[in-house]
């Protein structure tokens, strides 16, 4: 759980500039990790994939949720 709210907070400052594992990589996750933090932040509806930008992943909104 602190790896996936490591994660969520790097996504949050990262502002689009590095790919979903670069970020991973850049707070000392495999790339392994890094898709599993994924899934479970998709699957708690935190992020969602878009696909038009470096980082393919974009945090969801609270309003919208």
């Amino acid at each position: 759980m602190e790896n996936k709210d490591r994660y969520f907070k790097a996504l949050v400052e990262n502002k689009n500039q590095l790919n979903e594992i670069d970020l991973g990589e850049n707070i000392q996750l495999d790339e392994g990790e890094t898709r599993e933090i994924i899934t479970q932040l998709l699957s708690e509806h935190r992020i969602r994939y878009d696909e038009n930008s470096i980082c393919k992943y974009s945090i969801v909104n609270k309003k919208r949720r």
